[in-house]
C-alpha cells in the first residue's frame, strides 16, 4: 500500500516556497493530497484567486518542476471552527497516513486526532510568502522571481496583477458610496 501524505495551503498565489515544501513532501511519501484551503474565497485582497485558478497554478508549477509522483488536488472550503477542522478535512479527502505542515495550529489539530505530523522545512519565509508577493504586485515591485515561471505566465494570462491592484484600491467601498441614496434633509 503506497504511503500518502496531506499538505494544505491557500496558494494565493503558488510560489517557490510551496514548490520547495512539496519537493520535501514528495520525497517522503508515494502520493500527496494537496488541499486547497479557503476554497470558497476569491476576489479579495487576501484571497484574490479562485480555486480553479490556484489548481491551474499548481498543475503548471508541478509539471514545470518535473514531479512524477501521484497527487490529488482537493478544494477545502473554510468552516471557521478549529475544534472540528481536522475531522472536517479527513471527511473531505482520500485516506492519508501523514500530515505535512509548517503551521503550528494545523499540526496541533491533526496530532489531537492521532495523525503523524511532519513539520516540513520553510524556505525563505521572509520573501517566499504569498502576502509578500501580493504586496509587491500592488506596489509594482518585482515579484516574478518568487514564483515558478509557469505561474508568473499564468498570472499575467488571467490579469491577476491587475485584479490585485484593483482590489487594493478599495473600489468596492468607493462604488458603494457613489451608489448610496441621496438623503434630503427634513425641515
Amino acid at each position: 500500500m503506497p504511503k500518502r501524505g496531506l499538505f494544505v495551503g491557500r496558494f494565493q498565489p503558488v510560489h517557490n516556497g510551496h514548490i520547495k515544501a512539496l519537493e520535501f513532501v514528495f520525497s517522503q511519501v508515494d502520493e500527496v493530497i494537496i488541499g486547497i484551503g479557503s476554497a470558497q474565497a476569491s476576489h479579495t485582497l487576501k484571497n484574490p484567486f479562485t480555486t480553479s485558478e490556484r489548481m491551474e497554478m499548481l498543475i503548471r508549477a508541478l509539471d514545470e518542476a518535473g514531479f512524477k509522483r501521484k497527487y490529488y488536488l482537493i478544494p477545502l472550503p473554510d468552516i471557521n471552527f478549529n475544534a472540528i477542522w481536522a475531522t472536517y478535512v479527513v471527511s473531505m479527502v482520500p485516506k492519508f497516513d501523514v500530515v505535512f505542515t509548517g503551521n503550528s495550529l494545523v499540526a496541533q489539530l491533526f496530532r489531537e486526532k492521532g495523525y503523524e505530523v511532519i513539520v516540513q522545512p520553510m524556505f525563505r519565509k521572509d520573501i517566499l510568502s504569498a502576502t509578500e508577493i501580493r504586496k509587491r504586485m500592488i506596489e509594482g515591485k518585482p515579484w516574478e522571481e518568487l514564483v515558478p515561471k509557469s505561474v508568473a505566465e499564468y498570472i499575467k494570462e488571467i490579469k491577476g496583477v491587475e485584479r490585485i491592484r484593483m482590489l487594493a484600491t478599495n473600489l468596492e467601498k468607493n462604488e458603494k458610496e457613489l451608489q448610496a441614496p441621496i438623503r434630503i434633509p427634513e425641515f
